[in-house]
């Protein structure tokens, strides 16, 4: 059986994949949480509350264009494996970041730990297909 999406598959089937479709949903999980973050954390830089919307908006308008230029799936570039890398290290390492500046380090460790595991999982699984 061959699980590789064709032209009339937008999803491949997980059917005998739940490691692969969990991963997937914990990575979609990140990629909403990381900007979350960068928003909180642009929120929590200024006192007053048109600043504290603008800068929040701001970190989390510049993370998710960067993420849809070049590291989503249907990405408008498609730099090579390490420029997505990079990408994805800067939107999903800065979300762990951004927790650590807004006065969470335990979650931070743990975001920065479940982000790397997952990507780290997540190509394991694309060179294996």
């Amino acid at each position: 059986m061959h699980d590789r999406p064709t032209d009339g598959q937008v999803i491949p089937p997980v059917a005998g994949r739940p490691w692969w479709a969990a991963n997937e949903l914990l990575a979609f999980l990140l990629e909403v949480a990381a900007p979350a973050c960068l928003f909180w954390w642009g929120f929590s830089l200024a006192d007053d509350l048109a600043v504290r919307l603008l800068a929040g908006s701001a970190v989390l308008v510049a993370a998710v264009v960067l993420w849809a230029l070049f590291a989503a799936p249907r990405a408008r570039f498609r730099p090579p494996l390490a420029g997505v890398l990079t990408v994805k290290a800067v939107v999903l390492g800065g979300g762990a970041l951004a927790l650590y500046g807004v006065g969470h380090p335990a979650a931070a460790a743990v975001l920065g730990v479940v982000v790397v595991a997952s990507t780290a999982l997540a190509e394991t699984f694309r060179s294996r297909s």
